[in-house]
């Protein structure tokens, strides 16, 4: 039996005081949680002409449990706290893991953990985030969106993501539309092309791309979290689609076909992205 959802979105688009000051401490303590589980952090730069990687912030303290190696966590600062305030941005990555959100983010510093006001929204499947009442309520207070999978590309959580790019707010997805378990090359959903090509801003979109995550958090039972594994997240220059958009505006391409070719763009991106990660990866 599918747990009914069409409560929830009108929920999150008229949040009480109360409910905002419960999403924050919610989201807080999940980033809190989530940087202890990732462990020992490393922020550094890709190595130049065989050089080795530069060490270029501090290391998280808690060394017994993972070991995390962050690529260009300067590219995402920098999104945060520099873009103008009525851009919106989008981030996508790959998805190996129940794990990757919210363990992407505690790559981030503290001062952003502890501001919900730039906490992404995240699309989330309904029939696994939201199968129950509380985790309903736990899911939707860490700022997460019940997607249908298979539901198309202009149902009611494709809509809400494009109201709060349109309020400058920053959305996350996971653009494979499931946790890619065998890691293939997977063609990517056509809703990212949608949240791009109709946000009235044009948003700033940077890709990431991650290795490891699995082996914190296994896809096969019991779905317990692992200790001493090495995780590599990168990264990627943010994607200029203003220009596109504007040759696909004044063109006689259709809906269909500029979300396709956006989609194809970020998945070119993320492949290269892919390519340059797994060497990092190798080597850290």
């Amino acid at each position: 039996m599918v747990y009914d959802i069409k409560w929830i979105i009108p929920q999150l688009r008229n949040p009480s005081s109360l409910w905002n000051i419960a999403s924050s401490i919610t989201c807080v303590a999940v980033g809190i949680v989530s940087k202890i589980i990732i462990g020992r952090v490393v922020y550094a730069l890709p190595p130049i002409e065989g050089h080795r990687k530069s060490v270029i912030g501090p290391r998280w303290p808690f060394k017994w449990l993972n070991r995390t190696t962050v690529y260009n966590k300067r590219i995402i600062e920098r999104a945060l706290h520099r873009r103008p305030k009525n851009v919106p941005l989008i981030t996508v990555s790959n998805h190996h893991s129940c794990f990757d959100d919210p363990g992407i983010w505690a790559s981030l510093s503290m001062k952003n953990l502890l501001n919900p006001r730039k906490v992404r929204w995240s699309l989330a499947a309904h029939d696994i985030c939201f199968t129950k009442s509380w985790h309903s309520y736990f899911f939707m207070l860490g700022k997460c969106i019940p997607v249908i999978r298979g539901g198309g590309v202009h149902q009611e959580a494709m809509d809400f993501c494009i109201e709060k790019l349109a309020a400058g707010e920053w959305i996350h997805v996971f653009p494979e539309g499931k946790v890619n378990m065998l890691k293939e090359n997977m063609r990517l959903k056509w809703g990212v092309g949608r949240l791009i090509m109709e946000s009235p801003v044009t948003p700033l979109v940077i890709p990431i791309y991650h290795l490891g995550m699995d082996e914190v958090l296994p896809n096969e039972p019991p779905y317990v979290l692992r200790i001493r594994k090495k995780v590599t997240m990168n990264y990627g220059d943010p994607i200029d689609f203003s220009e596109l958009l504007q040759q696909f505006r004044s063109s006689k391409m259709s809906e269909m076909e500029v979300r396709k070719a956006i989609t194809d763009r970020i998945q070119g991106e993320l492949r290269r992205l892919q390519e340059a990660t797994t060497e990092l990866h190798k080597n850290s």
